[in-house]
């Protein structure tokens, strides 16, 4: 009985072994970069680090990033100045763009359309309008060099706070045990496509069924709809409070959203307030073709075409860019 536990746990950590150089040698595992926060406490990745980001389990998507010294994906690096035209680009991981290849990028589609200008993307997954803000603010002196900043807003879930702090839920992620966790590319590939998830699931309804029930409470349609006004009155709040914080130069910064999954109570706010911002929901409407992947809804390179595009002809209207 001792041999066949001592056999079968040897042909266990051998297949495990097997597994993993398998994911390596294929490049299954996705690698991520480390996160940091610096000296001004923004939270970006740590500079100069190249990798590959991959999604699904047949490498449904495969594209290679590069942090550049600012700590940004990007194919060049930041250096704005007054002798040339710069426009950045400043948002979440739509912006940041792990889901393309960083050489074939929103930044470089504008600049292919807009020759002579130089394209910044701060992009970081999960900044919000707090994020973009504080980041503009802690680097004012080279943001103030820059000729026009575009920052992408989505109603939804980037007005949910109305003063900045530091997420400490995603630094976490860069914790020693997690670090660790990752050096090993077939648990960060079983994680990728779910092996994990029943597991986590159990452990999740195991604790449910300790805590006592709480019967759901019917909400009638006139609650939901207050319930929705009382959250884009907060939103709109948090936007005003933001601004206020951090100040906001009509004349340089311009937002860029989807109008059709925006709220019209922000969108008429905007309007009567002067706020200009770039409205790609056309843009997508015309498509024939799909603009986003197929297992998520960040932007495919048609979707991002068409973003550059929307971007493109905002900036061409703008003398001292066009």
């Amino acid at each position: 009985m001792k041999k066949l536990i001592l056999k079968s746990a040897l042909y266990f950590f051998l297949i495990l072994i097997s597994l993993e150089l398998l994911v390596r040698i294929f490049h299954l595992g996705k690698d991520t970069p480390t996160r940091i926060l610096d000296e001004h406490k923004v939270e970006k990745w740590l500079p100069n680090q190249q990798g590959f980001s991959v999604t699904g389990n047949r490498r449904q998507n495969f594209s290679e990033f590069h942090i550049n010294n600012s700590g940004y994906n990007s194919y060049r690096e930041f250096i704005p100045s007054i002798d040339k035209v710069e426009v950045a680009l400043v948002g979440d991981s739509f912006i940041e763009g792990f889901h393309q290849n960083y050489y074939n990028s929103i930044g470089k589609k504008i600049e292919k359309s807009i020759p002579g200008i130089e394209v910044y993307e701060y992009g970081y997954a999960g900044y919000d309008f707090a994020d973009q803000l504080h980041l503009v603010n802690a680097y004012q002196e080279q943001f103030n060099v820059i000729d026009h900043v575009i920052l992408g807003i989505k109603f939804s879930n980037d007005l949910t706070r109305g003063t900045y702090k530091v997420v400490q839920g995603r630094l976490a992620l860069e914790s020693t045990t997690n670090r660790l966790l990752k050096k090993s590319k077939l648990l960060v590939y079983c994680k990728s496509i779910g092996v994990l998830d029943p597991p986590q699931m159990l452990l999740y309804r195991l604790k449910n069924l300790l805590k006592p029930h709480t019967p759901t409470k019917e909400i009638s349609d006139k609650e939901k709809q207050e319930a929705i006004k009382k959250k884009e009155e907060q939103y709109l709040t948090n936007f005003k409070s933001l601004v206020k914080t951090y100040g906001f130069d009509k004349t340089r910064y311009t937002l860029l959203l989807d109008s059709k999954i925006t709220s019209d109570y922000f969108i008429t706010y905007l309007n009567n307030e002067g706020f200009n911002y770039i409205d790609f929901a056309d843009y997508f409407a015309k498509s024939k073709k799909p603009t986003t992947l197929i297992y998520d809804r960040h932007w495919n390179d048609h979707g991002r075409e068409l973003i550059a595009k929307s971007i493109s002809d905002y900036l061409k209207k703008i003398p001292a860019i066009k």
